[in-house]
Parts: C-alpha cells; sequence; structure tokens
C-alpha cells in the first residue's frame, strides 16, 4: 500500500492535538500582568509538550520518509501511536491545571512512555516488512535512545510521588536528548547505499 494516506492522516492528526492543547491557554478578562501569573504552569507544561510531539512529529517524518510502502499492521501500529499523542492535550491541561501536583505528573508521564512504546513498535513494524538490510532498519539500529527514554519515563512516574518537579526533569531531560540531531540517521536517509560506510556530513 502506498504510504502517502498515513502520513498526510498522521500530520493532519498530530496538528490537530497541538491546536487542542493551545487552547488550553485561556485568555484573562483582566489586562493585568498579574492574572498571567496562574497561567505560568500551564504555559510550561504546553511548552513541554508543544517539544514532545514536534519531536515525534519530526522522528515521525524521517521514519517514513525512510520506507516505500506500508500494510495493514504498519496502519495499526500508526493508529496505536496516534492513540496515545492524542491524550496529551488532555495530561497537559490536568498537569498545568493542578500547578504540577504528583498524580497528573505520573499520569502524563505513563502517556509518555506509552507513546514511546508506540513508536518502537511501529518502527519494528517497519523493518518487518522492510527487511533487516533496508535504510529504516540501518537508520533505526537498536534504538538505544529509544529504550532509554522508556526507562527513563518508568522511573519518573515513580518519581513523580517523591518530587514532581524530579518527574519533570526527566521529561525535560529525555526532550533535549531528542533535540540532539542524529547525524547517523540523516546520512543513512540521505545515502544512495544504506548499510555501507558513509562519509561524515555536517
Amino acid at each position: 500500500m502506498n504510504k502517502s494516506r498515513i502520513e498526510a492522516f498522521s500530520d493532519g492528526v498530530i496538528a490537530i492535538i497541538i491546536t487542542i492543547m493551545v487552547l488550553e491557554l485561556k485568555v484573562p478578562h483582566q489586562a493585568d500582568i498579574h492574572t498571567l501569573l496562574p497561567l505560568v504552569p500551564v504555559f510550561l507544561s504546553y511548552v513541554l509538550s508543544f517539544i514532545m510531539i514536534g519531536i515525534y512529529w519530526n522522528n515521525h517524518h524521517h521514519m517514513f520518509h525512510a520506507v516505500r510502502h506500508v500494510r495493514g499492521s504498519v496502519l495499526w501500529a500508526n493508529l496505536h501511536l496516534l492513540f496515545w499523542l492524542s491524550l496529551m492535550p488532555f495530561t497537559t491541561a490536568w498537569m498545568g491545571e493542578n500547578h504540577i501536583e504528583a498524580v497528573p505528573v505520573a499520569v502524563y508521564g505513563f502517556v509518555l512512555m506509552m507513546s514511546g512504546v508506540a513508536y518502537y513498535i511501529l518502527a519494528r513494524s517497519l523493518i518487518r516488512l522492510e527487511g533487516t538490510e533496508s535504510t529504516i532498519a540501518v537508520a533505526f539500529g537498536n534504538d538505544r535512545k529509544g529504550k532509554i527514554s522508556v526507562v527513563i519515563y518508568a522511573a519518573a512516574i515513580a518519581l513523580a510521588f517523591v518530587s514532581p518537579w524530579i518527574a519533570i526533569a526527566c521529561y525535560v531531560g529525555v526532550a533535549l536528548i531528542w533535540l540532539v540531531p542524529d547525524r547517523r540517521v540523516e546520512r543513512v536517509l540521505l545515502s544512495p547505499h544504506p548499510g555501507k560506510d558513509l562519509p561524515e556530513r555536517e
């Protein structure tokens, strides 16, 4: 099956997710700078979630750029990922409205963890379809960074009941890990001969 529809559908869903999140930033009725202070936790939650969604969109784009076609199992794996990402507006708003309390922060981390698991399942579904010598298989390798991220999320869920801010720091740490460009993946995707020794590119 052609991959264009799954890419277009995913882009649309992710755009809607971001739109719903920004709508949670309620406009104050007064024109006083102090009325913005209660919105600070909500805004910070939005910024973190926006970055997380942006990271998933970026990697999703690279993932499907590296494959030629899809099948039914890939469609369901992609829907599985989109399901968990679609919960981000709810958990983001809940965490922000409750000023970073333990339970909302833990639930937020659970959704992040399951999104990471779903992304891993999607990647493996594509690798099974394309083959172990394919561009996407070479580019993703053993996905060590993805596995580490899920472990950090799991630890952060427990740490949220010790200190919600430690858990938030863990989430930010994972985001920073993924914000660092993966030049190896870029080189594989741009190479006409994936899997062979590739020259360094800046």
